[in-house]
Order: structure tokens, then sequence, then C-alpha cells
């Protein structure tokens, strides 16, 4: 720019303040446009003398300049290329206005990288805090990686991984470079307890599960044996008959029963079916992992469940059974089932006999199937009844040894003495055990000839010994009457002549109720006074083991009852009392009486003393008489 121009310049800018104020002085007045010396000044040339770009042209410049850089977000995949690398970094230009930093830890997959290759990356900010470009090699795999885990769930194809690691529940599997989730149940359709073995193997994969929120992915390995499975399923269940005979191996044992892997299907071995004997376990017969010929015996094409036999495989036991199992035959069979009616022996594997509970003993008492059998024991018996077509065997234990009541009437006789064991209590008596398959019963009333029992306990006890007299046989029924009290004499007939009654005998109360109490006299005879003869002279109530004197009012020998009164007592001392006094007025009225008649036989004539004396005598004697007539009201 020439001084010239700089110089009109400086002049502008001094006269335009002026100008400026000569306005604002008067500005109400009409100026008249003055022309200056600065008018045809040119202000689009700046002080390089050039012209300034008009907007047209800048916007032309403007968008020639853009377009030398690429287009792109944030959050973007872009194709960059290596052009440096550093001993921390690698440079890498995407066609942005600067190029971008990446650590060499996303680069170690790739131990021969250099300037020129090729990446993809992700655009994490395109200017960070200090304005330089955020790339990302990690993020871009994961992000790419993802988005193929989505593609591969959604289309459901076969994925390749890595397992890396072992962790809580399962393992982590890498795929396409991001980390899934291998749970336990799904690395295989057999229970997997050591993961270790999976840790650096390379295995097919289904994504099974996706969770976009957080970018989480489960894989199962197991979901492809099971497709795998599922054909086989198809192709065997196409060929299934009943009666088809299969081999399998055993994969898993349960209570009921065991599964058999059939070559990609599963059939099911029911314990019942196992053994034609009674087996408490399919493991006493069968072990994990062992191969076996099975029979079909029924198939659901629907549910696809297959029903299995082995024992079938096999005659029945009953079709070949020995011909030394005859009615009458001894055997020998072990206790297998146990229930309320009788015992089940199996004489051979599938060949079972009943033994009931009537034929266990030969006493008529009932007896317990469960407490006399044990599972497992070996017991003898005899074959009674046998049915091949039924498969059915009444079994009898009694009838190993001679029946004891063919010859009752020799070995126990009526009145004969013996000694029994108490076996079972009743209400209403006592089942005594004589020896095996021999027993009666002795009734409440036949315990005691003195004491009567509310119940037999009160008594004996099961288990304890006990002297008996056998009062009846009934040989049809199997049943002895037998008493207890027999042993001894009847005392009743001595105790009639010690206990008359009106006789008084001290005694003590040993119950009590509202209806009376039961008195202990001698002997240990016990009596019972009503309510109404306890009533006592002070009107005091009679208590329990009180000790007091008791009139015999009834005494009834073939009742074995006596009746007794306390009540009685003191009226009858009462009674005596009032009759001692009445005979005393008596004996001095009887006296005076005769001291009368002697002084009248004495005296010849009277004189006027002895009229005196004789009238006062009379006097006694009519006093005396008035008290026996009172008395005796």
């Amino acid at each position: 720019m020439s001084e010239n121009n700089i110089s009109n310049e400086q002049n502008a800018e001094q006269q335009a303040p002026q100008a400026v104020a000569a306005e604002t002085a008067t500005p109400k007045a009409p100026v008249a446009k003055v022309e200056t010396a600065h008018d045809d000044f040119d202000w689009s040339v700046d002080k390089r003398n050039v012209s300034s770009y008009s907007k047209e042209e800048k916007e032309k410049y403007d968008q020639t300049y853009d377009s030398t850089f690429k287009v792109f977000e944030e959050n973007s995949l872009l194709t960059g290329t290596v052009v440096g690398l550093t001993n921390t970094d690698v440079v890498i230009n995407i066609g942005f206005k600067s190029d971008g930093l990446i650590s060499l830890n996303e680069f170690r997959d790739l131990p021969g990288l250099r300037i020129g290759d090729e990446v993809e990356v992700l655009v994490v900010e395109k200017e960070d805090r200090d304005g330089n470009l955020h790339l990302s090699r990690k993020q871009a795999r994961q992000k790419r990686a993802w988005e193929k885990i989505v593609e591969v769930y959604k289309t459901g194809e076969v994925v390749t991984g890595t397992v890396t690691s072992k962790t809580k529940g399962g393992l982590i599997v890498d795929v396409y470079g991001m980390e899934t989730f291998l749970p336990g149940s799904q690395i295989d359709v057999k229970p997997v307890t050591d993961y270790d073995q999976f840790v650096g193997k390379t295995m097919e994969f289904k994504v099974v599960k996706v969770n976009e929120t957080i970018r989480n992915a489960v894989v199962s390995h197991k979901a492809l044996i099971e497709s795998d499975i599922e054909q086989q399923r198809v192709d065997i269940i196409s060929k299934l008959e009943k009666g088809q005979v299969l081999e399998g191996t055993i994969k898993n044992i349960t209570d009921f029963g065991a599964f058999i892997d059939l070559g990609g299907l599963d059939g099911l071995l029911y314990i019942t079916d196992i053994s034609w004997g009674r087996i408490s376990h399919p493991s006493e017969v069968l072990q994990m992992d062992q191969k076996i010929n099975v029979v079909v015996l029924d198939f659901d094409d629907e549910k696809r469940r297959i029903s299995l036999g082995y024992k079938q495989l096999t005659p029945h036991p009953w079709d070949t059974l020995p011909a030394t199992i005859t009615e009458g035959a001894k055997v020998k069979g072990k206790v297998v089932n146990i229930e309320d009616y009788g015992a089940f022996l199996e004489i051979m594997p599938g060949v079972e006999g009943l033994v009931h509970v009537s034929e266990i003993s030969w006493a008529s008492t009932p007896i317990n199937a469960k407490e006399f059998f044990k599972l497992g024991e070996e017991y003898e018996a005899v074959v009674v009844t046998l049915s091949k077509d039924e498969r059915k065997m009444s079994l009898s234990i009694k009838q190993l040894t001679e029946d004891p009541w063919s010859t009752i009437e020799t070995k126990f006789p009526v009145d004969s003495r013996h000694k029994g064991i108490v076996k079972n209590i009743t209400p209403y008596g006592v089942f005594v055990e004589l020896e095996t398959g021999i027993g009666g019963m002795i009734h409440i009333s036949d315990l005691s000839w003195i004491k009567r029992f509310n119940h037999p306990s009160e008594y004996t006890k099961v288990g304890s010994e006990i002297d008996v007299v056998i009062l009846g046989i009934d040989k049809d029924n199997r049943k002895l009457s037998l008493g207890h009290k027999q042993i001894e004499e009847d005392p009743w007939n001595t105790f009639e002549t010690i206990f008359p009654i009106n006789s008084i005998h001290e005694g003590t109360v040993v119950k009590k109720d509202d209806k009376g109490a039961t008195v202990q006299l001698q002997y240990g005879l016990e009596a019972y006074a009503p309510a109404r003869h306890l009533r006592t002279e002070d009107e005091k109530p009679i208590n329990v083991e009180d000790v007091k004197e008791f009139m015999i009012i009834e005494f009834d020998r073939s009742e074995k009852r006596i009746l007794v009164s306390h009540t009685r007592v003191w009226e009858k001392a009462q009674a005596e009392e009032k009759q001692a006094v009445v005979r005393e007025k008596k004996e001095e009225a009887d006296k005076t009486r005769k001291a009368v008649k002697n002084i009248q036989g004495k005296v010849e004539k009277a004189t006027l003393g002895d009229l005196g004396a004789l009238a006062e005598l009379r006097e006694k004697l009519k006093q005396s008489e008035g008290g026996e007539e009172k008395s005796a009201q």
C-alpha cells in the first residue's frame, strides 16, 4: 500500500469523529452532504492492497477445503492406515485433519504390525480435552464382534470360540474377540463337574441369549449336541417296534429306575422291570455306563417316551418252577415285604409266597406280622396251596410243628395248675401264654378273691409270670378259660364267721366319691360304705386314709360283697346308753317297790309318823314310775 493511501486513511480516521460530533451537536437541523476527499475509498481492499472474498466465493472455497477430509461421526467404525510406530503407540491416519494414537496394548494379537497396514478402529472422540483425535482398536473389535454375535443369534448360526478361563458357574469363551459366558449346565448333555478340562479348547457354540443393554451374550455347546441327538431320536423312533431288542448304555440311575441311552434317545427302565425278584434299588443289579440289552415295552411318538424292560429277556420264574416245590413241601424264603395281614417270602427270584398271620403260630391270640418278621431274614415254611396259573403260593410256619391243640386235654386237663407269661391285657381280662400256641384268658373277676380291680393292669403287667388253673377247654375255638384266684381256697367261707352282721371292725378309707367309700378291713378285705352311712356323730366328713370303726350291715358270700356303716356304730352306742339309763331307773323303782312292801308287812297298826313315811315312799315310787314311762317313750 502507498504512503498516500496510508495518509488518507489516517486523515479519514481523524475526521470521522469530528463529523459524528457535528451531527450530534445539531441533530434537528438538516445537514447538507459535504463531499470529502475519501468518499471514493475502497473499503474492500485490506492493508495488503488485496481485495477480500465475496460470500459466494467464501462458501465455494470452504466446500473445496472440507472435501479434502473424510466425513464421519463419533462411535463409528473406520479403516485406518498405520503411518507410524513408537515404543508405546501406533499412529493411525483415518483421513482426518490430524492423526490418532492407539496404545500398542490393543495390538497384542498382531505381533507383525507394520507401517502401511490397514486396521479397523472406532472413533471415540473427534477431539478430546487436548484437542487430539481419540481412536480405539479394542472398542472397534468389541463393537464388530457384538454386531456379529447379534447377527448369528438371530440367524441361529454356529460359531467357533475358544474357552479362555473358568468362572463361577461356568466358563468364559472368546467369540469374535469378545468374552461370552458358557454356563456349566450348557457344556454337555451329561453333568460336568471338572471345568478345567475345557480351558484352552476351541469348540463350536450356539448363541442362546443376548442382552443388548449391557452387551452380554450366553453361548451353549449342549444345544448343538441336543440338536444332533434330536435328529437321531427322530430316526430311532421311526424304526421302533414293541418287543424290539436294543442295546443301550446306562447313563443315569435313580430310585425309581434307570435311564438307558439308545444312541441319541433315552428310554426309561422302571425298577419293576429290572428283575423278576424284588430289589430295593436299581444299583443292586445295574451299574453306570454298563451296556445291556433291553426290550421295548411301549413308546409314545408325541411325548417321545420309551418304556424298556430287562427282566422280560428271561423266562418268568413261575414258568420254570422246580418240580420239588409242591403242596406240603418244605421251602426256605427271605422276607421281602411285610403287611398287616402277613409277610411275603421270596422262595426264588420272582417266586413269592404269603405267610398269613393265622399261619404264623398255633396260638389263637392275634400276632402282629410286623413284630414277628424282619425284612431280609430267612424263614422255613410249608407250602399249603400252590397255583402256577395264578402265580400264587400260600405258606405256613406253624405247620412245621404238630398242632398242640390235638392233645390239649392230656397236657392241660381241667383243674391242673401251670405257670404262664402275660402276653396281653384288656379291660376285661389277661391273656396268658402257657407255651407256644397254647394260651387262654383270665377274666378280671378271677384274679383275686378279695380285691375288685377297675382294670387288670392294677394287678399285673405284660411279660410277668403268673400262676393259673385250667377252668375250661374250648377245643373247637382253641380257647382256654384260666383262673388265678383259684390257686387258693375261697376265703369267703372263713370271712363269714369273722365278719358277721352287726359286728364292728376297724377299717381304713382307701377310696371315696359322692356315692360312698371303699373301706379296707382286716386280711386285705375290702368293703363298701354308702354315703348315708358315712355320717359321723360330730358331723365332720370322713376323708381318704381316715381310720374309723365300721359295722357290718350286709355280707353276701356269693357276690363277694360286704356293706359297712360308720353311722350305725355311734347310733348303736347312743341307743345302748339310753337303754342303760332306763335299766338303772327301773332297778331303782323295783328297789323302792320292795321297800314299800316290806314296810307294809311289818306295820300292823299305822301311826301318824308311819303314815307320813309311807306317803313319802309312795311319792318316790310314783316319781320313779313316771321316769320309766318317759324313758320308754
